[in-house]
């Protein structure tokens, strides 16, 4: 994966914004599984395949899949993070979690998820980290005060609370209530 330029960044974040969450915004319909040929997203950006493939390639967080659809035409989809609004269904198996997940927020988060849990807001699910590092990550692009939050997810799985795992390695389930969750004091 090579470090993408500036203006690859900016072309990454506005397909983020049109295949997570306003698609009709560049004309596009996503299909149930939020898919849409590669052909028309690259009509709209007005770039060339290779530019996409780079930037697909050079997205540090993996958050576009690319493959070939029933038909063969090539199709595109953000990996997750849809928008409660966009009606998609990725189609992800069950999976079994680690025994312990992370969350990465802003540390002004904490009083009100350690009073609520961790809900999923306008997004479909509710996004955990495999280790602690990309938690941080994750909370860091909206503060630089950041509070990592530990998920006893093998706990929730044996209560029947439901895992998937996305393509590139986040894991989603609808919400996690205050009594899997504590602090992670590293």
């Amino acid at each position: 994966m090579s470090a993408l330029t500036r203006e690859q960044v900016r072309m990454s974040r506005r397909i983020s914004m049109i295949l997570r969450h306003r698609p009709e915004s560049a004309g596009l319909t996503l299909d149930p599984q939020g898919w849409v040929p590669v052909a028309d997203l690259l009509a709209v950006l007005r770039i060339e395949r290779g530019e996409l493939d780079a930037i697909v390639a050079g997205n540090d967080k993996s958050r576009f899949a690319v493959a070939a659809g029933p038909d063969g035409v090539d199709r595109i989809r953000a990996s997750q993070g849809h928008s409660r609004r966009v009606d998609v269904d990725l189609g992800l198996p069950p999976a079994e979690p680690p025994g312990v997940l992370y969350h990465g927020t802003p540390s002004a988060n904490l009083p009100s998820i350690l009073r609520d849990g961790l809900r999923p807001g306008s997004r479909h699910h509710v996004h955990l980290s495999p280790d602690v590092a990309t938690a941080l990550v994750v909370g860091r692009r909206r503060s630089a005060d950041v509070a990592v939050l530990r998920v006893d997810s093998a706990a929730m799985a044996a209560a029947g609370h439901v895992f998937h795992r996305s393509a590139n390695g986040v894991w989603l389930t609808t919400d996690v209530t205050t009594e899997y969750l504590s602090v992670d004091h590293r």
